[in-house]
C-alpha cells in the first residue's frame, strides 16, 4: 500500500505542477518527469512520439502553442502501483490559449509510469479528445 500511496502524493503534486506548466507553455517541467531510458512512446491528442528524440521533439513543439491557462484540472479515475510500475487514467480538463486562441476541452489520458533510482518517471502517454 505505502508503494501506491507514494505514486499518488507524486501524481496529485509534481506531476499535475508539470502537466499545469505545460500548458502555460513549459515543456520543461514535463520533460523532467520523464524517462531518459528507453522505451519511452506517446500516443498523443496531436501528435505521435517513440523514442527519447521524438519524444523530446515533441514536448518542445506543443509548448509554444500553449499559453494562459486559466484551469487545468486531472480528475484521476483509476490508478495503481505495483513495485516499480504503475498506471493513471483519468480525464484531463484544460483551459488555455492554443496557438493563440482560448480553448477549453477534456483530455482522456492514460499514463504508464516506471520508478527509476527511487523516483517515478513517465514512460508512456496516451490521449484523446473526450467528446459527448
Amino acid at each position: 500500500m505505502a508503494d501506491r500511496d507514494d505514486f499518488l502524493q507524486w501524481v496529485g503534486t509534481a506531476l499535475y505542477a508539470a502537466e499545469h506548466a505545460l500548458h502555460d507553455g513549459d515543456a520543461g517541467s514535463r520533460r523532467a518527469l520523464w524517462s531518459r531510458r528507453e522505451p519511452v512512446s506517446v500516443l498523443g491528442a496531436r501528435r505521435n512520439a517513440n523514442g527519447l528524440r521524438e519524444v523530446d521533439e515533441l514536448f518542445a513543439a506543443p509548448a509554444a502553442g500553449f499559453s494562459d491557462c486559466t484551469d487545468h484540472r486531472f480528475e484521476l479515475l483509476t490508478a495503481d502501483a505495483v513495485g516499480d510500475l504503475a498506471c493513471t487514467a483519468g480525464l484531463e480538463h484544460v483551459s488555455a490559449s492554443v496557438d493563440g486562441l482560448p480553448r477549453t476541452y477534456v483530455l482522456r489520458v492514460t499514463q504508464v509510469h516506471r520508478r527509476e533510482d527511487g523516483a517515478w518517471r513517465v514512460v508512456h502517454r496516451r490521449g484523446d479528445t473526450a467528446t459527448g
